[in-house]
């Protein structure tokens, strides 16, 4: 059965991306303008410097590039028939995320003599607010229209944007791998959006949600990308130096005792005492959500491997138990277990902050130490009701039905916005003449 969209739904995206395209353009030519370090340099001491941050940054860069592009785009692709789909909005996410984070970065942030100045850390802070919108649209994954998605992620830039301001430059919070401005904010924004947009429907099981062996192996692969670059994604705004060295030991260190605790307790909940393709492919990154708020901070190793371990437990038990509760009392749909992945060890990372804050080692005086540690914890607050709160609202905007939502039935098809094709049923048989056998693929229907 052919998958027809309506004229006004096929114009929808290709309207709103062109004239989105065009109005960051007309920004870009008219107040972006490079940084000092990315301009054409004026002497050697300056070659010098642009030099040695582009080699410290842009390695760091690369992995994160290869982080949301490839990795999460794998990860998502565990539903079988949708697959093609979570990768390209997710490409798309990011695109117009970064983009759009930009050109806001410019007019709240960089302003100088007239012009808003580019350079790489900027692009890594626009990156890191796209990384919100992927994962809020993992609440929602299948359920929503490329529309939809694209309209949560305008409304979605500037709240974090706003939110990591009065987070980290407002309160002083420390959080150097996101755990709380990132993790935490984009899990509770897109169970905000998803609560409001599906209203009180009970969460039943679509039919094409179950996971195939071919697709489960796609997200795992997705799964030990995330897991090999981590890293890199909690150390590249670390200051260079100790501080580098120690986010990077902590993170290798949590992510493999998550790995280790989610084989672990996957086996001993499963009534087989078989392991769980979606267990690992969560649970083992775990450790790097938690892990990102202490990172840099003096911590010892062997906090490092509890922390991993107890945040892969929280995703597990998350999974098992946790989701499906809510699921029945408060009819919350989360397709992709993002309260369990990024919520539940966001939430014991921040924690985990406050401790840390208190035990801090140094000449800094008990008053101080208590202060960061009340500031942690009204971080925690902030990010988790402000975005809660925000998510709720833009959730209830998505509901009009200008932005196409999918049909039911239609939900989780790649065919309703792709134009796929298929083999012909039936090869020739052994020997026989492939006369009048169709060798060419032909259109799905």
């Amino acid at each position: 059965m052919a998958l027809p969209l309506p004229a006004s739904t096929r114009c929808l995206l290709p309207l709103s991306l062109g004239l989105f395209q065009a109005a960051l353009l007309l920004f870009f030519a008219l107040f972006i303008t490079y940084d000092e370090h990315s301009a054409a340099p004026t002497n050697s001491e300056d070659v010098e410097h642009a030099a040695k941050q582009l080699h410290s940054t842009f390695p760091f860069f690369q992995d994160i590039q290869v982080m949301l592009v490839v990795g999460l785009g794998l990860l998502l692709a565990f539903l079988p028939r949708y697959g093609l789909s979570a990768l390209t909005h997710n490409f798309l996410l990011l695109n117009v995320s970064a983009q759009w984070a930009l050109m806001l970065q410019g007019l709240l942030h960089h302003l100088q003599h007239g012009k808003a100045v580019l350079g790489l850390h900027s692009m890594l802070s626009a990156e890191f607010a796209a990384v919100t919108v992927l994962i809020s649209a993992g609440a929602v994954l299948g359920r929503t229209s490329p529309s939809q998605l694209l309209a949560m992620a305008l409304c979605e830039v500037p709240i974090y944007l706003a939110s990591e301001w009065l987070i980290v430059t407002r309160l002083g919070v420390l959080d150097v791998g996101g755990t709380i401005t990132i993790h935490v904010f984009a899990c509770y924004f897109g169970l905000g959006v998803s609560k409001t947009l599906f209203g009180n429907a009970k969460p039943t099981v679509h039919p094409k949600e179950t996971p195939t062996p071919r697709s489960d192996l796609l997200a795992l692969l997705g799964a030990l990308i995330l897991w090999v670059f981590w890293p890199s994604f909690v150390a590249v705004l670390c200051q260079p130096g100790d501080a580098q060295h120690r986010a990077i030991l902590h993170t290798l260190l949590a992510l493999s005792a998550s790995t280790i605790t989610t084989v672990l307790i996957s086996i001993l909940l499963e009534s087989d005492g078989k392991l769980s393709a979606g267990h690992l492919q969560n649970g083992s990154l775990a450790g790097g959500v938690a892990i990102g708020a202490v990172a840099d901070m003096h911590i010892t190793p062997a906090a490092a491997l509890a922390l991993g371990s107890l945040s892969s437990l929280l995703c597990i038990l998350g999974f098992q138990f946790l989701t499906p509760l809510l699921a029945k009392k408060l009819a919350l749909q989360d397709r992709c277990g993002i309260h369990n992945l990024h919520g539940l060890p966001g939430i014991l990372g921040a924690v985990a902050s406050v401790v840390a804050a208190l035990l801090a080692p140094g000449d800094g005086s008990e008053a101080a130490r208590h202060k960061q540690a009340q500031w942690q914890a009204a971080g925690l607050v902030v990010a988790l009701g402000g975005s809660l709160f925000a998510g709720m609202l833009v959730g209830a905007a998505l509901r009009l039905p200008c932005l196409a939502p999918p049909p039911e039935p239609l939900c989780f098809e790649d065919a309703l916005y792709f134009k796929l094709q298929e083999r012909a049923e039936g090869p020739p048989a052994l020997g026989g003449s492939t006369e009048g056998v169709p060798l060419a693929t032909k259109e799905c229907e």
